[in-house]
């Protein structure tokens, strides 16, 4: 199967997953990025940033237009992540491939079950906002994304419904407003690394990434979230496996 329909295949698959669950889609797209599409983990966590930057821009417009987005609280959540991301975006650079595949591979699992445990039924709450907390969890999400590549929003999320009491729509529409900044961060500070993308990839797996996105936008509406997040854990927690795996031998 050629480069182009693989990165059409698996674009489509991280835009319908931020689409629907407001992250976790690129939790897929690094794992896509080097084991499909053969990039090096330090070019698959860059390419990772722009696919999703582009892509959750895109998923919060829907999110804003159906009034899911809080941009006051959301941005301040951001705020506190900006600084991390860009730091850590800086290091990533500097640490060995091995190293950032098996911390992803982690990470991707501690999702995946985080996933399946039965969501809170008191989740929703009246927006009251707890500094302290607000920060320290805005800051390590920000973190996270400079180093690992990924958006943060199988983490945003629970954390806004938990942290700032959001309800679950809110909770995905503002979640896609703090991917998008702390990923511009860590990207502006990788523009001066020596990481090449090979944009004929790239190109390809944003565009079905941005309509899958839409797609997934639709999905969310018509499918059960529970239901939605158990697939996802299942196939994320095959994917910690696989990497885990490569990244110890």
């Amino acid at each position: 199967m050629s480069a182009l329909v693989l990165a059409l295949i698996a674009g489509a698959v991280v835009g319908l997953a931020l689409g629907a669950l407001g992250g976790g889609g690129s939790v897929l797209a690094v794992p896509a990025l080097i084991y499909l599409l053969g990039f090096t983990p330090a070019a698959a966590t860059t390419g990772s940033l722009v696919i999703v930057t582009v892509t959750s821009l895109t998923a919060l417009y829907a999110h804003a237009r159906a009034g899911n987005v809080r941009w006051r609280a959301g941005a301040a959540f951001a705020a506190a992540g900006l600084l991390p991301a860009a730091l850590a975006g800086a290091a990533a650079a500097r640490l060995p491939q091995a190293l950032l595949t098996f911390a992803f591979a982690v990470v991707a699992a501690l999702a995946a079950l985080k996933m399946l445990r039965p969501a809170d039924p008191a989740g929703g709450g009246t927006g009251t906002v707890r500094p302290g907390r607000a920060a320290a969890a805005g800051a390590g999400l920000g973190a996270l994304t400079g180093l690992l590549g990924v958006g943060g929003g199988f983490l945003a999320v629970p954390a806004l419904v938990t942290v700032l009491g959001f309800e679950m729509q809110a909770a995905v529409g503002t979640s896609l407003l703090v991917i998008t900044a702390n990923s511009l961060a860590s990207l502006a500070t990788r523009s001066g690394a020596a990481v090449s993308l090979d944009w004929a990839v790239i190109g390809p797996f944003i565009a079905a990434a941005v309509l899958g996105a839409w797609d997934g936008k639709r999905l969310a509406a018509k499918v059960s979230g529970p239901r939605l997040q158990r697939v996802f854990a299942v196939v994320l927690l095959a994917v910690a496996a696989l990497m885990l795996a490569d990244a110890v031998t």
